[in-house]
């Protein structure tokens, strides 16, 4: 992890700091909600870093994944662009990540034998689950976390698990869109200083569980967003589809939409039951068929029937909570 001395934090406060709690005072923001009536906290403009980046490439290049933090117009303050357990937890298992110089052409050419088992069960069946996320996971089982992503941002990699569990058990992955610009929900990217981007999550896993419609995902960080009146919410479903991005040259004012993460919302007795359900995009519309850290195993993501999952807006909805029970 790389920290600015103006950021240096000691390993304590920044254990509290990626569990949600605050050790700085972040500028507070003015905001006219004048046209928003939805659920949501409502933030507007950049957040103040408070870590310039958590991860370092030694084998190329990666962007930025730094965190900050931002004042609502009530006074709570947000983590973007999501609270996480990068520096905390076991990584996962990597199946292709070039900062690594772990490029293997296919998966037979993995040490599957080397992959650690994590039990959540010990008499449990064991099971191996294939991963790839743009950009960053957390994955738990029955409440417990597994693994999370070695890469919170770029370039692309992807990851296998184990893991010991008796059936039913039910899976929860925190999925993050990460962003450069930090509040705002945007990357330099494709000749655009506040190009938006987009996310996106597949897995497989050995006892035929896959990623499909039948998973729920709910969002709770939208951003940009260029005018407050285009958020709906139709019962629990947070809407913006309506919220385009397009002839926006300046982003630095842009709002964002923040939803409290409810408590327990990983463990197996949660109630999720007025969750949406997930919606399906394709490879195209991931853009993967680039993406060596996904075409080498295809056969273990789309071509095991999984299909890439997120919430309605693949690209403004930058943190997605995932949910499904494995009978």
């Amino acid at each position: 992890m790389q920290i600015s001395n103006k950021h240096l934090l000691t390993s304590a406060a920044l254990t509290l700091l990626l569990s949600g709690c605050s050790q700085t005072s972040p500028r507070p923001v003015n905001t006219d909600i004048s046209d928003y009536t939805g659920t949501a906290s409502i933030t507007q403009g950049r957040a103040t870093t408070v870590i310039d980046n958590l991860f370092q490439c030694n084998n190329g290049r990666s962007r930025i994944a730094g965190i900050g933090e931002i004042t609502d117009n009530k006074g709570s303050v947000w983590t973007v662009p999501a609270e996480n357990h990068y520096t905390s937890a076991l990584k996962a298992y990597d199946l292709y990540e070039e900062c690594a110089n772990i490029t293997p052409k296919d998966i037979a050419s993995v040490d599957e034998d080397s992959i650690p088992i994590v039990v959540v069960d010990a008499d449990g069946e064991e099971i191996t689950g294939y991963i790839f996320a743009d950009n960053y996971f957390e994955l738990y089982i029955n409440g417990k976390l597994i693994a999370v992503d070695t890469v919170p941002f770029t370039p692309f990699n992807s990851s296998v698990v184990k893991f010991k569990v008796n059936k039913p058990y039910t899976i929860a992955v925190k999925v993050v869109d990460w962003e450069e610009n930090l509040g705002l929900g945007t990357e330099d990217n494709r000749g655009k200083a506040y190009h938006p981007g987009d996310g996106g999550f597949i897995a497989s896993f050995s006892d035929g569980t896959v990623t499909n419609a039948d998973w729920q995902a709910q969002t709770y960080y939208t951003a940009p967003i260029y005018a407050l009146s285009c958020l709906t919410e139709l019962g629990n479903k947070r809407l913006s589809e309506s919220c385009t991005v397009e002839g926006i040259d300046d982003g630095e004012n842009a709002y964002a939409a923040h939803w409290a993460t409810p408590n327990g919302w990983m463990k197996q007795d949660f109630d999720s039951n007025d969750w949406p359900q997930a919606t399906l995009y394709s490879d195209d519309e991931i853009g993967v068929n680039n993406k060596k850290a996904y075409m080498n195993f295809i056969d273990k993501f789309s071509g095991a029937g999984a299909s890439f999952i997120w919430s309605t807006n693949v690209v403004l909805d930058n943190e997605v909570l995932l949910r499904y029970q494995v009978n």
